[in-house]
């Protein structure tokens, strides 16, 4: 979950009739980004990111991960090529000029490639970050590997790159609603179906890019929600839903999104699923 739990296969323009992309963001920024923060606290715990650490986000989203490593003393760029909506969130939570916060003035938040977060007078950065989980849509790591090679000439030798990945479905209770999203989306099977984790999804991911794998790890991450409604707009802010939406109707995938999460409804009508993800550490060569 930007960081964002998987990049938006349709672009906003194809969604603007249907979706209010404004209201969409910070329902991500205020229900579903928070469900990743054991995964993005595991390995900057593991990596020891601190006042030494030079953090380059790819996917950042709005920014939560990056105020994380932020607090830690990190200096933190963020890089966010598919939701200006997001990224305008993680400004106003990162920049030192914004409101009410005490952002480092070398902090900087970029709309574009990794290749605009280049400065030849800075050194290098001595981690990436790509905390989008994939493996739970049909080529969704292809959008990764053309960030990670864009992003890893930044790096300096043997840095590590922190890259992320749905776990088992068995271990993730939220697998079970997602499959509601693919079959919406029948028509447009082209824009991404649901799938399962692999095993090695994250090693052949790095494998591509050159990086070499060096450690990976395994963080429970559950969903929970206060209320059905909470439910319903966090997971919505994913984007997972998006070509749903787009083959049938917002009341159609309400309807079915709904049901598939009774399941999870407690007595005193919270949401909660427990769920497992996986990061992989790999090493620039």
């Amino acid at each position: 979950m930007t960081p964002t739990l998987v990049r938006q296969h349709l672009s906003p323009a194809g969604l603007g009739s249907r979706v209010d992309l404004c209201a969409r963001a910070r329902d991500w920024s205020e229900i579903q980004e928070r469900m990743l923060v054991p995964l993005y606290e595991a390995a900057y715990e593991r990596l020891e990111v601190g006042a030494g650490t030079r953090l380059l986000g790819l996917g950042c989203g709005a920014g939560l991960a990056l105020l994380l490593a932020a607090s830690r003393g990190a200096a933190v760029t963020g890089v966010e090529p598919s939701s200006p909506q997001r990224l305008a969130l993680a400004r106003e939570r990162l920049l030192p000029e914004a409101w009410g916060t005490r952002g480092r003035a070398d902090t900087r938040l970029i709309d574009g490639s990794p290749k605009d977060a280049a400065d030849a007078e800075a050194p290098t950065y001595t981690l990436v970050t790509a905390f989008e989980p994939i493996g739970c849509l049909a080529g969704d790591s292809e959008g990764l590997g053309e960030l990670l090679e864009a992003a890893t000439p930044l790096a300096g030798r043997g840095a590590p790159v922190v890259l992320a990945g749905w776990g088992p479905p068995e271990r993730c209770a939220t697998s079970s609603v997602l499959r509601v999203a693919a079959k919406l989306a029948d028509p447009l099977r082209s824009a991404g179906s649901w799938r399962p984790a692999l095993r090695d999804d994250l090693e052949e991911v790095a494998q591509r890019a050159g990086l070499k794998p060096d450690g990976s790890g395994r963080v429970a991450c559950p969903f929970g929600y206060a209320d059905m409604d909470s439910a319903l707009r966090g997971l919505l802010s994913t984007g997972l839903f998006d070509a749903a939406i787009t083959a049938t109707d917002q009341a159609q995938v309400d309807k079915e999104l709904t049901e598939a999460l009774h399941p999870y409804l407690r007595p005193d009508g919270t949401v909660w699923m427990p769920n497992v993800f996986r990061y992989l550490i790999a090493r620039v060569p």
